[in-house]
């Protein structure tokens, strides 16, 4: 459906984390449109103290004077019409983390169109960054497609890829790619503006899916190759942190150490043996993979600052000998 001769749109946008309030901001200053309100989730309580704070979406919409809309969901009829009574031209939607049905996909004049950080039909799903940077994939994206029924199953609008180096974390892409995916809804709007909107039907024969990250799967097993623990660790950065459990002599637990990305380093020595020590190598701690070492560079025992490797065997490894101190696997 274009728009052809239509020289602004009426917007109602959607979503909550930072990389929805990120594409929020570039609408923004898009001069085609006008954002008549946004919907965010409601406040959740968070933190130790469990204090309510706003999304970051929210609080980009008050900055701007915007009115905020907090739906539980849109299973009320209530819900439902008060958006249909902003009658929207399009629904911009990105990251909101609400299901939205066919009533409120069939409101707006020009449909719903949503920011996806993968290369659709890959990875559809919560969490597509970390799970591309898992995979080992080359390379991830955005698309730009045309709501639907189902799990990020709508055409495609508008589609370009971004290569991920070896050291791209999940948050280093996330900041990319929540820039890219603004300009380029833009970019699409005004298509759309233009008449020359092109629709492409995904293959849904290829489609893998990212499931929403857990916690333990922060867990670091030394027992695989270093690629793929570097792999995991900057998946992990920030959420939900890369962590192992360290065994050291004379101490009744293990401790537990959170970990910032590292660097691959030389095959590991002959008699080590996946989790070990190995010592210290330009300030960085030295841990045993299955193939070869991996060096640590910010350690975070629980409970205490970030520091360096040097300082880490300072205080937890000065009367430990090489391969005495050994990373373990505990059930959680």
């Amino acid at each position: 459906m274009a728009a052809t001769g239509q020289k602004s749109l009426k917007l109602v946008f959607m979503g909550t984390p930072d990389f929805a309030a990120s594409v929020l901001r570039t609408v923004l200053a898009w001069p085609r449109g006008t954002v008549a309100a946004v919907y965010t989730q409601p406040d959740r309580p968070c933190g130790r103290g469990q204090v309510c704070r706003p999304s970051p979406v929210k609080t980009l919409a008050l900055e701007h004077g915007l009115p905020v809309l907090q739906p539980e969901n849109f299973k009320r009829s209530e819900t439902v019409a008060d958006l249909a009574a902003l009658a929207p031209d399009l629904l911009l939607v990105a990251a909101y983390g609400l299901i939205l049905p066919c009533s409120v996909l069939d409101i707006p004049k020009y449909g719903a169109f949503n920011v996806h950080a993968s290369l659709l039909p890959k990875w559809r799903g919560a969490a597509p960054i970390q799970r591309s940077i898992l995979n080992g994939d080359p390379a991830t994206g955005i698309t730009i497609m045309r709501m639907a029924e189902g799990l990020d199953t709508g055409d495609m609008l508008l589609q370009r890829a971004l290569a991920i180096g070896i050291d791209d974390t999940a948050q280093t892409l996330h900041d990319e790619l929540a820039e890219m995916g603004g300009e380029m809804l833009c970019e699409v709007m005004d298509r759309l503006l233009a008449g020359k909107l092109v629709a492409i039907p995904q293959n849904h024969d290829l489609a893998t899916y990212a499931p929403k990250l857990r916690r333990e799967e922060g867990r670091i097993d030394w027992s695989e190759p270093a690629l793929a623990v570097h792999r995991r660790i900057r998946a992990m950065t920030p959420w939900p942190g890369a962590y192992f459990h360290l065994a050291l002599p004379g101490r009744e637990h293990p401790l537990r150490i959170a970990l910032a990305p590292g660097r691959i380093g030389p095959e590991k020595p002959s008699w080590a043996a996946p989790g070990d020590v190995i010592g210290i190598e330009d300030c960085a701690l030295a841990i045993a993979t299955a193939d070869r070492v991996y060096l640590i560079d910010a350690i975070t025992p629980q409970g205490k600052k970030s520091m360096d490797g040097r300082a880490f065997a300072c205080g937890y490894l000065e009367n430990c000998p090489e391969g005495a101190a050994k990373a373990c696997v505990l059930d959680e």
